[in-house]
C-alpha cells in the first residue's frame, strides 16, 4: 500500500471514525468548522450534499502528510420534508420518538470525496428507509433517561439494542449509523484508492446486519436520493 493512501475523516463522530477503519485504509480524523445552518427553501437531499462538500473543503489545507483522501459525511433524519436534529433537551427527544413511532421516515447521508493531489470532488446521496416499531410511552421514557438520544439526530440510535427502535429498514443499514460504508468504498475506487474488497462482509460482522444487497454495484448510479 502506498504511504499517500490515506484518508482524513471530516469527523470527529465515534460511530463514522469505526466505520471507515473496516475499509483496510489509514485513517487520520479531524472536526472540520463548517456552519450547518439551512439554506432557505434547501431540500434535505441537497443540504446533506451540499455539508458533506463544505466539510471536505474546509479540510483540504489542513490535511495532515500521508491523508490524499478527504472524506466528510452528513446526516439527517428527515419525517414530511421536515429535518430532525439532535433533540435540545430529554422533553424534544421524547416528543421526536412519539412523532417517529409505528412510522416511516428517511435517513439521508451526504458523502464527500475529496483527491487532494487532483482537487476532484465527487459527491452523492444514500437514502435509507426506516420503519419503526410502535414502542410505548414507558419504554420512551426508559430511553431517554438513559441519555442516549440527547446526541443522536432523530433522538435514536439504531444499533441501541436495548431499546431497538427500528422494526425494519429498506437499504443501507451502516448509513443510518452514519456512514453508507459501501458507497463510499465504490466513491474510494473510483478515485484510485483501495479499500479492501470485503468490506460488505466486514460491515455486515460489524453491525449484526447483511444489508449486502441494498446498495448499488460500484459502476452503477446510486438510487434516487431524496426525503
Amino acid at each position: 500500500m502506498s504511504p499517500t493512501e490515506g484518508i482524513l475523516l471530516a469527523s470527529q463522530s465515534p460511530r463514522r471514525r469505526e466505520l471507515i477503519q473496516l475499509l483496510g485504509l489509514p485513517v487520520q480524523a479531524a472536526a472540520a468548522d463548517v456552519d450547518e445552518t439551512p439554506l432557505p427553501h434547501e431540500a434535505p437531499a441537497a443540504y446533506v450534499r451540499r455539508l458533506a462538500a463544505a466539510k471536505a473543503r474546509a479540510l483540504a489545507a489542513a490535511r495532515p502528510e500521508g491523508s490524499r483522501w478527504i472524506v466528510a459525511a452528513d446526516t439527517a433524519v428527515v419525517d414530511g420534508g421536515e429535518i430532525l436534529g439532535k433533540p435540545a433537551d430529554s422533553a424534544e427527544a421524547a416528543a421526536m420518538l412519539r412523532r417517529l413511532r409505528g412510522r416511516a421516515h428517511t435517513v439521508l447521508t451526504g458523502v464527500a470525496v475529496l483527491d487532494a493531489a487532483t482537487g476532484r470532488l465527487e459527491t452523492t446521496v444514500a437514502r435509507t428507509a426506516v420503519f419503526m416499531r410502535a414502542f410505548t410511552d414507558e419504554e420512551i421514557a426508559a430511553y431517554v433517561s438513559s441519555g442516549d438520544p440527547l446526541d443522536k439526530a432523530g433522538a435514536y440510535a439504531i444499533q441501541n439494542r436495548a431499546f431497538a427502535p427500528v422494526a425494519r429498514i429498506e437499504g443501507c443499514y451502516a448509513n443510518v449509523v452514519g456512514l453508507p460504508l459501501c458507497t463510499l468504498a465504490c466513491m474510494l475506487r473510483a478515485q484510485g484508492a483501495s479499500p479492501t474488497a470485503d468490506v460488505p462482509a466486514r460491515c455486515t460482522s460489524a453491525l449484526g446486519y447483511n444489508c449486502e444487497g441494498a446498495f448499488p454495484a460500484c459502476g452503477q448510479a446510486p438510487g434516487k436520493a431524496g426525503p
